[in-house]
C-alpha cells in the first residue's frame, strides 16, 4: 500500500531507511506525519474503535533484574511497594471491578525474572479462576518465561502473554545487563509456540535516538506482532534515568505515527507515561495510530481516571472495545 501526504510518500508497511527519515521529521512536517499515520489506522480499522485493558501489579519489588527504568528492581534505592504474589481471590476482586467498568482485557503483572514454584501455582489458580467468574480476555506479563511455563499458561486458559522488548537490540545493553535482548525475544517465541497471542512493545525516552525508535518498531515488525504497548518514561526517583531529559509531545506523536507506518495491522496501546509525556497534546495521539489504550492504575504510579479517559474518546467520536 503506497500512501502520500504533502511532501510524504510511503510503501506500508514502511521500511527501515524510510521510517529513519521520517521519523527526523520536524516542524510542519510532523502534522503531515500525523496525518499520513491516521489515514492508514482508518484504512486498516475503519471502525473507530479503541481496545481497552487494565493491569494489576500482582507481586510488587524485590526484582533481580537491573533495568535502568524500573522502580521494582532491588538495584535501585525507589521506596517501592513491596509484597509478595496477590491471592487469586484478591485478583478476582479487581478483575471484577474491572469488568463492571467496561474493560474487556484484564492483565496480571508480576515483578522479578520470571516465575516459578508456588507463585506459578498462584497464577494458574487465578487464571482458571478468572475464567469461571469472568468473561474477560485474561493477558499474564510474568517475566522470562520457557516454552513448557508458556503450555501450562495456556491450558489454564490464558489468551495473551505479554513481554516487552524495552528497546532496541542496539540500545538493549544500556538499559539492562542482567538479561539478554535475545532472551526477551525467546520468551516471545516461546508463548507463541504455546498457542498464546503475544503483546509486545517498549518504552520510548530512555536515552535512545530516533534510529533506536525505528530498530524497536523493524524488529517488532519482523516478529509479526499485532498487540504493541507504548510506553513513555516516567523518569522515578532512585533509578539511573532519574534525570532523563523527557521527549517532547510532538517528538512522541512523530514516533507513534512512525510505529503506525511500521506496523499498520497492530493494535497500538497507550500506556504509561502518556499524560506526563504527551501533556494536553494526549488526544491527538488517537488521530495519530493509538487505537489502544491501558486505563486505570500502572504498576507502580497511578493512572488517569477512567471516566475522564472515557470521555476524551467519546469527545473524540472513538467507540470502546
Amino acid at each position: 500500500m503506497k500512501v502520500s501526504n504533502n511532501e510524504i510518500t510511503v510503501e506500508v508497511p514502511v521500511k527501515k531507511q524510510d521510517a529513519v527519515k521520517l521519523n527526523q521529521l520536524t516542524g510542519a512536517g510532523i502534522y503531515d506525519l500525523i496525518a499520513l499515520a491516521g489515514r492508514v489506522t482508518r484504512h486498516y480499522f475503519p471502525e473507530n474503535k479503541v481496545e481497552l485493558c487494565s493491569i494489576i501489579n500482582a507481586r510488587s519489588g524485590h526484582c533481580s533484574e537491573d533495568c535502568a527504568f524500573c522502580a521494582q528492581s532491588s538495584h535501585h534505592n525507589t521506596n517501592v511497594s513491596i509484597y509478595p504474589m496477590l491471592s487469586p481471590e484478591k485478583i478476582l476482586r479487581s478483575a471484577v471491578k474491572v469488568e463492571q467498568s467496561g474493560v474487556r482485557r484484564f492483565s496480571m503483572v508480576t515483578s522479578g525474572r520470571g516465575i516459578s514454584g508456588r507463585d506459578l501455582e498462584k497464577v494458574l489458580e487465578t487464571i482458571v479462576l478468572l475464567r469461571r467468574e469472568t468473561d474477560l480476555s485474561l493477558c499474564a506479563s510474568l517475566g522470562i518465561i520457557n516454552e513448557k511455563q508458556a503450555s501450562m499458561l495456556a491450558e489454564a486458559g490464558l489468551s495473551t502473554y505479554h513481554h516487552n522488548l524495552e528497546a532496541a537490540p542496539a540500545y538493549f545493553d544500556q538499559i539492562c545487563s542482567t538479561h539478554t535482548y535475545q532472551e526477551r525475544v525467546q520468551t516471545i517465541l516461546n508463548a507463541r509456540r504455546a498457542g498464546l497471542r503475544v503483546c509486545a512493545g517498549g518504552i520510548l525516552g530512555l536515552g535512545e535516538s530516533p534510529v533506536h525508535q525505528v530498530e524497536l518498531a523493524i524488529e517488532l515488525q519482523k516478529l509479526q506482532i499485532d498487540s504493541v504497548p507504548l510506553n513513555f518514561l516516567n523518569p522515578i526517583p532512585g533509578t539511573p534515568l532519574q534525570n532523563q531529559t523527557a521527549i517532547p509531545p510532538l517528538g512522541i506523536l512523530r514516533a507513534i505515527a512512525v510505529f503506525r507506518l511500521a506496523l499498520p495491522r497492530a493494535v497500538l496501546r497507550l500506556c504509561g507515561g502518556r499524560k506526563e509525556g504527551l501533556r494536553r497534546l494526549q488526544p491527538l495521539a488517537f488521530l495519530t495510530g493509538a487505537n489502544g489504550l491501558m486505563v486505570g492504575d500502572y504498576l507502580t504510579t497511578g493512572g488517569e481516571v477512567l471516566q475522564e479517559d472515557l470521555q476524551m474518546l467519546l469527545d473524540m467520536d472513538l467507540a470502546v472495545l
